[in-house]
C-alpha cells in the first residue's frame, strides 16, 4: 500500500475539516447579519461601530453596508460548499483506490 495515498488522505480529510470550520463561521456570520437586518428594520436611530467607537449612521447606509455583507458571505458560502463537494469526491476517488491496493492479489 503506498504511504502517498495515506498522506494524501489524512490532507484531504484536513482540508475537509477546515473547510467545515470555514462554513460553520460564515454561516453564524450569515444568521448574525440576517439579525441585525431585520432588528435596523424596527428602530429609528442606527449606529454603527468604527474601531472601538460607535457613530451614528443613516438607517438606509447601514442597510446597504449589511446586505452587501450578507451578499459577500453568501458567495463565500456558496464557494465553500463547492470546494466541500470536490474534496468529497477526492476522499471517496482515494478510499477506494486504497481499499483495491490493500485487497490480497489473485493468482
Amino acid at each position: 500500500m503506498s504511504s502517498n495515498h495515506l498522506q494524501e488522505l489524512q490532507l484531504l480529510q484536513q482540508n475537509l475539516q477546515n473547510n467545515l470550520l470555514q462554513k460553520q463561521q460564515i454561516q453564524n456570520q450569515l444568521l448574525e447579519l440576517e439579525s441585525a437586518l431585520k432588528e435596523i428594520q424596527t428602530t429609528d436611530k442606527a449606529y454603527k461601530i468604527v474601531g472601538k467607537i460607535m457613530i451614528a449612521s443613516s438607517k438606509e447606509e447601514l442597510i446597504k453596508d449589511l446586505q452587501d455583507k450578507k451578499e459577500v458571505a453568501e458567495l463565500r458560502l456558496k464557494n465553500l460548499t463547492q470546494q466541500e463537494k470536490r474534496i468529497q469526491e477526492n476522499i471517496e476517488k482515494l478510499q477506494k483506490e486504497v481499499l483495491k491496493e490493500m485487497q490480497p492479489k489473485s493468482k
